[in-house]
């Protein structure tokens, strides 16, 4: 417990110092929504494109886990939506499914592995990484255009979310960043010493904008209890179980790689949906809800998993 409490414990601390700047008024009302234009325009493209271009490819050719794990984030993120769709709009949907399904393998995912699991759980750790922020991410964004232009209908929603795609800075720079590997490059040292400095700023920067929107919403806070649980119960207990199960039952994999795909799988939820809500103007409140909750949580269910299983 006490490993996973050092992994999550500086999370904790960027949500409360964004919370006491803006209290403080050091961080003004806009705060949020500027530094979270920060992180979605420049800091998690940056990053995202840095994963990709340094992919080792042929360390991450794990068909097995991708299943494993790939297939756990997306049938609860799917589920989620399906039944989030029938009292909510589409694009709150999908933000609600991201909320159940998007772990946080960045910030918190590559620490603990490394305690727990040691140097080989690293490139699978990182393969979760791009299911997660790429994939899982890329889906989410896709649901969000369409319910976003949903007065469009046919080809003209097709080119609408098409061309929103095109030009969203989350979707464009893994793309730059997987021509690298299959291109034969590489990333001079002075641009990658830029990725690394600006791509380290994304979830920093992501966290102390989720404590500033704490702080400056309190009042307004919209109080959904029952969808917190459910959400949190999904991330915490239920992927992390399909995640096993796959792991061992289906696809019969190593201890190594079935203990970090039910590793990654149970991590909390990660800032991507709460950036997401921001970005597209929905209903933050829930989804921050379930990122402190969740992180908190997570605590307990995964020292239990690593006292259990390793």
């Amino acid at each position: 417990m006490l490993s996973t409490l050092a992994v999550v414990l500086p999370v904790f601390a960027l949500v409360f110092a964004g919370w006491l700047a803006r209290r403080l008024g050091f961080l003004g009302p806009h705060a949020t929504s500027e530094l979270n234009r920060f992180v979605v325009y420049l800091a998690l493209p940056t990053l995202l494109f840095d994963i990709v271009a340094h992919a080792g490819w042929s360390d991450l050719w794990q068909p097995g886990f991708i299943a494993a794990f790939g297939l756990s984030g997306l049938l609860v993120f799917s589920g989620t939506v399906a039944v989030r769709r029938r009292s909510r709009p589409l694009a709150d949907a999908a933000i609600d499914g991201l909320n159940a399904g998007y772990a946080n393998t960045g910030f918190v995912g590559f620490p603990l592995a490394l305690a727990a699991l040691g140097p080989a759980a690293m490139a699978p750790t990182l393969l979760a990484t791009i299911l997660t922020v790429c994939v899982l991410f890329g889906i989410a964004l896709v649901l969000i255009e369409i319910g976003v232009n949903d007065a469009v209908r046919g080809p003209r929603l097709v080119g609408a979310v098409a061309g929103s795609l095109a030009r969203n800075p989350l979707v464009i720079a893994p793309a730059l960043g997987l021509l690298v590997p299959l291109l034969g490059l590489s990333v001079p040292a002075s641009l990658d010493g830029f990725l690394k400095l600006l791509g380290a700023a994304a979830s920093p920067t992501a966290l102390v904008a989720l404590g500033s929107f704490l702080a400056a919403e309190r009042a307004a806070a919209t109080r959904d209890a029952g969808s917190a649980t459910l959400i949190v119960a999904l991330k915490l207990l239920v992927q992390p179980l399909i995640a096993w199960t796959l792991a061992v039952l289906v696809f019969d994999l190593t201890p190594m790689l079935t203990h970090t795909a039910v590793l990654m799988a149970a991590l909390p939820t990660g800032t991507g949906p709460f950036m997401l809500a921001e970005l597209h103007r929905r209903d933050g409140h829930l989804t921050a809800t379930v990122v402190l909750v969740s992180t908190l949580l997570s605590i307990l269910t995964v020292s239990a998993y690593l006292a259990v299983a390793i």
